[in-house]
């Protein structure tokens, strides 16, 4: 039984359909480590017992039957406690007393993964309003790294990525706005995945461009490639009510994990030409880079000419991001509901200022944070004309030591360079700016014992060319082992 705690989903729903084990005891099993492991990290916030056993059961019924089952089937799972994700049951966006709610609708993630088979039991901390590359609210605390339970796990899926790095769960869901898979799967030995825009449908309502600017994806947070793609294989569908949605012609994601990565052409930059980037950081991830050429592909630096200071840009990013906050803040507000007037001490100042930025930004303003994310469009499209993928660190620095009064930020400098302490060492919102699928996987510990995360990015719609290279790395080296750290820390 302990082999479950970091087995892969894939492994385990194989072991489950073969019935080598029940469902009912996969579900035991990972009550009892929940209870166990989850006290000291503060990823799960709440827990649904009672329905994962129900749906063990009902599984094992199919089981007996013959029944066919999903790809899924009998793998434990949980929700990130951020946007709805299943009816019925409890979200709090964040850690926002205010927000304290009951799920009207599903999740992309929750509704098909429970299609395939999966057995949601849980939902993760998450920060307030999902705004920061941290995890860390007033209602529950900060969420700890298994590597290192007083530092942060990163955020905003961090409560999910701290439970799948401690063998909580095999796959847990996420969502990525500005890095908020790619962030924590980078600090907690993750491989996480962003999808191009589109891939993923995101059905919102009234206002269907919502989660546009910049680009938000669903996704899910995994120790494989392989439970990644199987992942996107649930959730990637053409949907019309997505305005951005299109359909792959090539629609099983595993295909990719078996392609050859000969012959690419692959530019690495340690910083864009704007990030301040610690330099041990930068040696691991250019060290792993090289590796790519064990697999016969052309690695080499790649040279940026972005104008805008990383400053600026980050700027822009936690501007935009609130924009979509604001569109939801207003919804509230005509449903009775003033977060601003009434609840204000529910959120973090950060959050406040930035929405209170918006409402007093003007049409201009807007048209300036589109400019600003189209010079990063030109700057990644021309570097994509000479190279097939680009690497660089995912996250600038070690992950930085939990705050005790709920409002954990991350560093204030990144060597030497004082940096935007919700986004700015976060080398993964040019992304949501884009558009471009990008992945963040393990490429090794830092000397402080942290993982740290290389970023593969991908032209537009290139996701099976992410997916190639994500699995040619994982060949090469392998992260499994990463996986007996946390189990030796003191519960």
């Amino acid at each position: 039984m302990d082999e479950l705690a970091y087995m892969s989903a894939a492994e385990l729903a194989w072991e489950i359909k073969r019935k080598q084990i029940s469902p009912t005891e996969v579900v035991d099993y990972f009550m009892r480590r929940i209870e166990e492991r989850n006290p000291s990290l503060n990823a799960v916030v709440f827990t649904e017992y009672e329905h994962a056993k129900r749906e063990a059961m009902r599984l094992e019924s199919a089981l007996a039957a013959g029944k066919p089952v999903g790809d899924f089937a009998g793998v434990p799972t949980a929700l990130k406690d951020f946007l709805p994700g299943k009816p019925g049951w409890r979200g709090t966006s964040g850690g926002v007393r205010a927000l304290d709610s009951i799920d009207p609708v599903y999740s992309n993630y929750c509704e098909n993964m429970e299609k395939a088979g999966a057995i949601v039991m849980a939902k993760t901390n998450a920060p307030a309003m999902a705004y920061r590359g941290t995890c860390d609210n007033y209602m529950f605390g900060p969420t700890g790294n298994p590597f290192g339970v007083t530092h942060n796990c990163g955020g905003s899926s961090g409560g999910s990525a701290a439970a799948v790095a401690d063998g909580m769960f095999p796959v847990a869901e996420g969502t990525d706005g500005g890095g908020s898979i790619r962030i924590p799967a980078a600090w907690c030995g993750l491989y996480g995945y962003k999808a191009s825009v589109g891939t993923l449908p995101n059905i919102v309502r009234p206002n269907a461009f919502t989660g546009t600017h910049p680009y938000c994806s669903d996704g899910a947070l995994t120790r494989t490639v392989e439970d990644s793609a199987m992942v996107l294989n649930q959730m990637a569908y053409f949907d019309p009510r997505d305005p951005f949605s299109i359909e792959y012609p090539e629609r099983n994601f595993l295909d990719a994990l078996n392609r050859p990565i000969r012959g690419w052409k692959i530019g690495f930059t340690p910083d864009f030409g704007v990030f301040p980037v610690e330099p041990e950081i930068a040696r691991i991830v250019e060290k792993a880079a090289r590796r790519f050429e064990e697999a016969g592909a052309i690695v080499e630096p790649v040279k940026f000419d972005i104008r805008r200071s990383q400053d600026e840009l980050a700027e822009a990013w936690s501007r935009m991001i609130c924009i979509d906050t604001v569109i939801s803040v207003e919804a509230m507000k005509r449903g009775g509901l003033d977060l601003l007037k009434d609840h204000r001490e529910d959120m973090p100042p950060e959050l406040i200022a930035g929405i209170e930025t918006v409402y007093k930004d003007g049409f201009v303003d807007y048209g300036y944070y589109d400019t600003v994310r189209s010079e990063i469009y030109d700057a990644l499209v021309t570097a994509f004309e000479s190279y097939d993928l680009i690497v660089s660190p995912t996250v600038a620095c070690d992950p930085p030591e939990n705050s005790k009064d709920g409002n954990t930020l991350g560093p204030a400098t990144v060597n030497g360079t004082p940096v935007n302490r919700l986004i700015g060492y976060c080398m993964t919102y040019f992304m949501n700016f884009t558009g471009h699928p990008a992945a963040s996987v393990p490429a090794g510990l830092s000397s402080a014992g942290f993982p740290v995360g290389m970023q593969l990015i991908g032209r537009r719609y290139h996701d099976f060319d992410v997916l190639a290279a994500s699995a040619a790395f994982e060949r090469i080296q392998p992260w499994s082992d990463l996986y007996l750290i946390p189990q030796r820390r003191k519960i």
